[in-house]
């Protein structure tokens, strides 16, 4: 028996839990199939990027809640082909919270993240990135702490990769918090983008270079009116999915369009927020993440606040509505059960993987 702050164990029990453990580090880490989950603003182009990938030659439709694709690539004649599942959430910010359908322990050791963000629509930025930063760290951390008593090493291999693209050395170690998931930051609509005034595409290209560092993000601007900006776009999603190489290319000038990889950056590159004297006098950041969100949201007020901090105007009394409200009820009801039943079908899906693992060992 094995004693352990006053409770005992067999050894039975500690067979059992190291089997456990065993088995979830092999299922984990033998599982090739991937996981690409994309969110960002409304309208800002990601049903788009997901059908350029796909080469899928159809009109997007609006995404209204999570949906579901994906993809598969050849490897030669004869073998399996490799599989990658996408995500794409619509809605913006306000359904923010739905990243727990696709950011599982069974997804999490071949999972990426990529947020859009729509370049037209600087008032937008620093709030969606806000609200998604949030939300997918967030539930990173939880999905860690569930997985690292059944396997420990994995989550410590996921961790030590998020570090590994910076190097022991880097200047910033200090001042990063990378996800512990590959995470891309990509700008959409930079054909509207590039007729900006000089100052303003310096102030959004500078401060998402440092989210995009801070955050441990790769950070590249896209448009679909563009071949190269399409190609670069499909090759860094193909990356994500599959893991193919990417271009050494890099571009940091902010008359050009960003083509940051992640890691390649550093504070002292990017420089520091443009403040005026008047401006200076009003800020009261206590770390650089504040300094440049008063700095961004000074030069771009933000058009709405966090959606956790704002009323839903949905339950005010003032815009009551009975025949829309009782639409609305009936909508949300839907929703609910759609997340619900994608949940289960997550769950399936991860048994039915787990099922067939164990008729491959026994056959």
């Amino acid at each position: 028996m094995e004693s352990v702050g006053g409770s005992h164990r067999d050894v039975w029990s500690i067979a059992l839990e190291e089997k456990s453990a065993d088995t979830w580090n092999k299922k984990l880490t033998s599982d090739k199939d991937s996981t690409v989950f994309i969110v960002g603003a409304q309208n800002s182009g990601k049903t788009s990027i997901i059908l350029t990938f796909l080469e899928r030659e159809e009109p997007p439709k609006p995404t209204t809640a999570l949906d579901y694709t994906y993809g598969k690539r050849s490897k030669g004649a004869n073998i399996a082909k490799d599989v990658t599942h996408i995500w794409e959430l619509g809605g913006g910010a306000i359904l923010a919270k739905l990243v727990d359908i696709p950011i599982t322990v069974e997804t999490i050791s071949n999972l990426s993240v990529v947020i859009v963000v729509d370049l037209s629509k600087p008032e937008e930025i620093w709030t969606t990135l806000e609200v998604f930063l949030k939300q997918i760290r967030t539930r990173v951390h939880v999905v860690l702490s569930e997985l690292n008593p059944m396997a420990p090493e994995l989550v410590s291999k996921l961790r030590t990769r998020a570090w590994n693209k910076f190097g022991e050395k880097h200047p910033d170690k200090d001042l990063l918090s990378p996800l512990s998931v590959p995470l891309a930051i990509v700008g959409s609509k930079y054909d509207i983008f590039q007729d900006f005034g000089p100052e303003k595409k310096k102030a959004i290209s500078r401060s998402l270079r440092f989210l995009a560092h801070t955050n441990g993000a790769s950070l590249h601007f896209s448009s679909m009116k563009s071949d190269v900006l399409v190609n670069r776009t499909k090759q860094h999603i193909s990356h994500l999915a599959f893991g193919t190489g990417l271009s050494r290319t890099m571009s940091m000038d902010y008359t050009k369009p960003l083509l940051v990889p992640a890691g390649s950056d550093a504070l002292g590159q990017i420089g520091v927020p443009s403040l005026s004297a008047g401006e200076i006098s009003k800020i009261n950041a206590r770390n650089p993440l504040e300094l440049w969100k008063q700095a961004y949201c000074g030069f771009f007020p933000q058009v709405s606040s966090h959606p956790e901090t704002v009323d839903d105007p949905c339950k005010d009394s003032k815009y009551k509505e009975p025949d829309v409200d009782a639409v609305r009820a009936h909508k949300d009801e839907e929703v609910e059960r759609y997340r619900r039943e994608c949940e289960r079908k997550t769950r399936d899906l991860a048994r039915q993987r787990g099922n067939l693992e164990t008729f491959k060992q026994v056959v």
